[in-house]
């Protein structure tokens, strides 16, 4: 957040009208005037901020705050603002800040569409039910002539605009042209749920309307790097414009406070101050109930971090550190046409991803072939993976680049593999397994795969390996979670029913593994003794 206060700002327009027409919508003080706290009244002041040109300074805002700071309410209370308060720049007129300073004043939206949207039906409709109880006791719904229902605020006379609730799987969402949208929880909008193409078409949406005055601001938790949200990918693009990559460098409002980084966690008085610095002003937060909540023996401490300190840390049963996936990231490797290389292939049939990757045998460098995922939204219904276009990538490959190795997991392709088996084998150094050429059964050979994953999981540690930045590989990379066996520590999803794939770690790591065997075997001394167009033998 910018420091100190904007020197054009509609806000303190609407902060005085919040005070009038909006009500507190529960505890102790329910039905009373609404008053922001200091903090919440800054981000208004700055959400609502204006250039040079009299346009909103920001065209998005990011609000991630620690639970319970009072993120809903907040934005609750400037969806309503948004329906009937002075939320456009009226250059025709002005107020005075306390200070005596002269600001732009506001007037109402002429024709205003606020959604509230979520991936689930339940997160929507907390949402409007703030809103409700805003609105229920207040003189807007006189003056405004307003109809509060249970599923919509509207109109009572029929004139056009209305907040709704929507989600992912709302069949209108595409066509709608809103004016202003509250994008609530998008730590959890992923893509299994939906909430990426949501926040695309919402996006799309918002920019259907003239003036560019609509806009989208969107509540956080800290998010679980890895998992692949919205909220880590609104993270990632703050820390692009944090450190100038980003070609626009002032347009997104990303309003975080964490705790200070090196709280004792064991130290309660350390824990109590530092939580005073993630939930500065709100005083309604219960500390003592905080901390006991941290301290629970069944808590997550990782999830306790993220929850209530604002700290972006990886999940306590990560596979991987995300810092060290980032870190091993190479964009300009490029392995040429003949280069020899090993490959790795995991498959399903309509749920899980489908992914081919490779490993270049000299450098070690890991690129995605292939990956196909299930889409989003209605398109999901019903897909399956393509499997002729998983086979033409493979064949591909093939005629591309020298394959000296081959190791697929068996599962739902079984046929294809025999296949691949008979067009290919002639060519490999290396057998997957004594009785295939290609198949390497993940599910009977789980000890070696394990030993795979740790000698993977080494190699990230130290240092040691380069990957393609190819996002899904990456998002499936930070998804997978430390899995002990009887022969060490694997991977897997968090769950079975988990919409976070990991289906391009695992095909990568048969892939390093295929170069490992391969290296051993000799296969660089080999290569550099055969002839042109002479094949392996096994």
């Amino acid at each position: 957040m910018p420091t100190g206060l904007p020197e054009r700002t509609i806000g303190w327009h609407i902060l005085a009208w919040c005070s009038k027409y909006i009500r507190q919508p529960d505890g102790e003080h329910a039905g009373e005037p609404w008053r922001f706290t200091r903090e919440q009244a800054h981000h208004v002041l700055w959400l609502y901020a204006l250039d040079d040109k009299g346009r909103f300074a920001y065209r998005r805002a990011v609000l991630r705050r620690s639970k319970g700071w009072g993120k809903s309410p907040l934005l609750a209370a400037l969806a309503i603002v948004e329906f009937i308060g002075p939320c456009r720049p009226d250059p025709k007129r002005s107020v005075r800040d306390p200070m005596g300073n002269l600001h732009p004043a506001g007037r109402p939206e002429s024709s205003p569409l606020v959604q509230m949207a979520a991936v689930s039906v339940q997160q929507a409709y907390n949402t409007m039910d703030a809103v409700r109880a805003m609105l229920v006791e207040s003189p807007a719904v006189r003056d405004y002539n307003l109809d509060v229902g249970k599923t919509m605020v509207q109109f009572g006379d029929g004139r056009p605009g209305k907040i709704e609730p929507v989600t992912a799987s709302t069949a209108s969402l595409e066509g709608a042209r809103p004016t202003f949208v509250v994008a609530d929880e998008i730590h959890h909008w992923s893509k299994g749920t939906g909430g990426f193409a949501m926040a695309a078409v919402l996006s799309r949406n918002l920019g259907k309307r003239p003036g560019g005055m609509a806009r989208m601001v969107m509540t956080t938790n800290a998010h679980s790097p890895g998992e692949g949200t919205v909220g880590e990918q609104e993270y990632e693009a703050f820390l692009d414009i944090k450190s100038g990559k980003a070609k626009r460098t002032t347009d997104v409002l990303y309003d975080c406070v964490e705790a200070p980084p090196d709280v004792d966690m064991v130290d309660e008085d350390s824990l109590r101050e530092s939580l005073r610095v993630a939930y500065g002003d709100s005083v309604w937060v219960d500390l003592d109930r905080v901390i006991s909540e941290i301290y629970d023996p069944t808590s997550d401490p990782s999830e306790m971090r993220r929850f209530y300190l604002n700290h972006v840390v990886a999940a306590s049963d990560a596979w991987l550190d995300p810092a060290e996936v980032d870190a091993a990231t190479l964009a300009d490797a490029i392995t040429p046409d003949g280069g020899m290389i090993a490959l790795g292939f995991d498959g399903a049939k309509s749920d899980d991803s489908t992914a081919i990757v490779a490993t270049d045998v000299e450098s070690g460098h890991a690129f995605v072939v292939g990956v196909w995922e299930k889409p989003d939204g209605p398109d999901a219904a019903g897909w399956t993976v393509p499997r002729d276009e998983v086979d033409r990538a493979v064949r591909d490959a093939f005629e591309r680049w020298d394959v000296v190795a081959f190791f697929a997991d068996v599962a739902y392709w079984e046929s294809y593999l025999d296949l691949w088996s008979e067009s290919f084998r002639e060519g490999l150094f290396i057998k997957a397994s004594p009785k295939h050429s290609v198949a390497f059964d993940m599910r009977t050979r789980l000890r070696d795969f394990t030993r795979a994953a740790e000698f993977t999981h080494a190699a990230f540690a130290e240092g040691a390996l380069t990957i393609d930045p190819h996002p899904i590989l990456i998002r499936h990379l930070k998804n997978s979670r430390r899995r002990p066996n009887n022969y060490g520590v694997g991977f897997g999803k968090t769950a079975r029913e988990s919409p976070f794939k990991v289906d391009a770690a695992a095909a990568m790591v048969l892939a390093r593994e295929a170069r490992r065997v391969s290296l051993e075997a000799g296969v660089m001394e080999k290569r550099a003794r055969m002839k042109p167009g002479e094949f392996f033998s096994f």
